[in-house]
C-alpha cells in the first residue's frame, strides 16, 4: 500500500505509574524506525513524558482518565490525530478500555493490543468486555508464548490468535565486561542473591526470605519499594535473617547487578519481566518460578534454575546448588547472556513490532461489529 506520508502510530497507555510495562514501551519508542511517526497518548503526564522523552520531538497528549469527559476527549483526540495505528499497551487485560472502544469506531485506524500480564478475572462483565475488545483488534500481542496461550485460554479467543513478542532490554553499558562472570563483593564470604521488583505480594519476596533462612552462607539484596516493606522487615526479624537482608529501595539495577552472584525471581505471577533479561545480560544465572513466560528465557540447568511458585524448599535447594558450585554458576550466567543477546534485546523486540505494524497496515481492517467465532 503506497502512502504519501509516514505511517502514524499512536502509542497509548492508561497506566497511573511507571512500571515494567511502561519501561518496555519506552524502549520501543526509543528504538522504532524513523519510517514511523510516533505520538504518545495517555492519562498521566508523568507516564506520557517518561515514554515520549525517549524519542526527541515526540508529540505527547494527556487526556482525562475517567467519565464522559474522558470518552469525548479520547474520541476528539484520535479523530484529530488521524493515526494509522493505535498501539495500546495494557498493564492488565482490562486496562485501556476507553481507548480501545474509541479506537474501534475510527474508520481508518488499525488497532494493536499488547497484554503485558496474562491475568484472568472472575467478574463476568469485565471478562465479557475484555473478550469483546480482544476479538476486534487487528493484532493482539502478548509478551511470550505462554502468556499468549494464557490470554487465548482465559478469554476464549481461539488458538493462535495472540502473537508472542517478548519484552526486550538494552544491553548494559560495557556489557561485555560483565559477561566475564564478574563476581559480587564477598568480604563476608557469602553468596549474594539479588532480587529486583516492587515490594508486592505477587513478587513473593516472603518466599525468598524463608528460603534464605534455610541456607547458610547467603545474603540477599532486594531492589524495589512498595507496601510490603514493613511485612518483609518483620518477617526477616522473625526468621533471624535481618543481618543478611538489604532493602535499598528503588535504585538503578545496573549499579547492583555486578555485585550479585545470582538473581532470584520467585514471583507468583509474571508476564515477561524486564529484570529477568537485565540479569541475564549481566551474565547472572536466574532462579525463577514456572509462571508466565519466564521459562522461555530461564532454561532449567542452562541459563538458570526453575522452581514452582510458593516452593520454599525448592528455592532453598536451588540456592544451595549455586552456592556450592561457583564454576557452574558462572557457566549458567555466560549462557544466560548469550541467549539474551540472541533473542531478548530491544532491537529484536522493536523489529517484531514493526513487522506487526506493517502487516496490519497492508491487511484489511478486522470486522468491528461481527467477528467470526474463534477456532480451536
Amino acid at each position: 500500500m503506497k502512502r504519501d506520508r509516514l505511517p502514524h502510530v499512536v502509542i497509548y497507555t492508561d497506566a497511573a505509574g511507571i512500571g515494567g510495562a511502561e519501561i518496555s514501551v519506552g524502549h520501543l519508542v526509543a528504538t522504532v524506525s524513523s519510517h514511523f511517526q510516533i505520538t504518545v497518548v495517555g492519562v498521566v503526564a508523568e507516564v506520557v513524558n517518561a515514554i515520549a522523552d525517549r524519542r526527541p520531538d515526540t508529540v505527547r497528549v494527556v487526556l482525562p482518565a475517567q467519565g464522559i469527559r474522558s470518552w469525548m476527549a479520547h474520541l476528539a483526540t484520535f479523530q484529530k490525530l488521524k493515526p494509522d495505528i493505535i498501539h495500546c499497551n495494557l498493564c492488565t487485560p482490562w486496562a485501556c478500555a476507553i481507548a480501545l472502544f474509541t479506537s474501534l469506531v475510527l474508520p481508518q485506524a488499525r488497532v494493536v493490543r499488547v497484554d503485558q500480564l496474562p491475568l484472568r478475572t472472575t467478574d463476568l462483565t469485565t471478562w465479557l468486555r475484555t473478550r469483546l475488545l480482544s476479538l476486534r483488534v487487528d493484532a493482539h500481542v502478548a509478551v511470550g508464548e505462554a502468556s499468549a496461550c494464557r490470554m487465548e485460554d482465559f478469554y476464549a479467543l481461539g488458538r493462535n490468535t495472540v502473537i508472542s513478542i517478548p519484552n526486550g532490554v538494552p544491553d548494559l553499558p560495557n556489557g561485555t565486561s560483565l559477561s566475564q562472570g564478574e563476581q559480587g563483593d564477598h568480604k563476608d564470604g557469602r553468596m549474594i542473591v539479588g532480587s529486583i521488583g516492587r515490594l508486592d505480594a505477587m513478587k513473593a519476596h516472603d518466599v525468598l526470605l524463608r528460603a534464605i533462612a534455610q541456607v547458610d552462607g547467603v545474603r540477599v539484596v532486594i531492589l524495589g519499594e512498595g507496601a510490603e516493606r514493613p511485612t518483609l522487615e518483620r518477617l526477616a526479624m522473625e526468621l533471624g535473617v535481618s543481618d543478611r537482608l538489604q532493602l535499598p529501595g528503588w535504585v538503578n539495577p545496573q549499579t547492583y547487578l555486578p555485585r550479585f552472584d545470582v538473581v532470584a525471581m520467585p514471583s507468583r505471577s509474571e508476564g515477561f519481566p524486564l529484570a529477568m533479561v537485565e540479569a541475564m545480560l549481566a551474565a547472572k544465572p536466574v532462579i525463577a518460578t514456572r509462571v508466565g513466560s519466564m521459562p522461555e528465557a530461564v532454561l532449567d540447568g542452562q541459563t538458570g534454575l526453575l522452581i514452582e511458585k510458593n516452593d520454599v524448599e525448592g528455592l532453598a535447594q536451588a540456592l544451595r546448588r549455586l552456592r556450592d558450585n561457583p564454576q557452574w554458576r558462572s557457566q549458567l550466567g555466560q549462557q544466560a547472556r548469550e541467549l539474551a543477546i540472541a533473542r531478548f534485546t530491544v532491537e529484536a523486540m522493536t523489529h517484531q513490532y514493526e513487522e506487526v505494524w506493517d502487516k496490519v497496515l497492508n491487511s484489511p481492517q478486522k470486522p468491528r461489529l461481527k467477528v467470526p467465532p474463534p477456532k480451536d
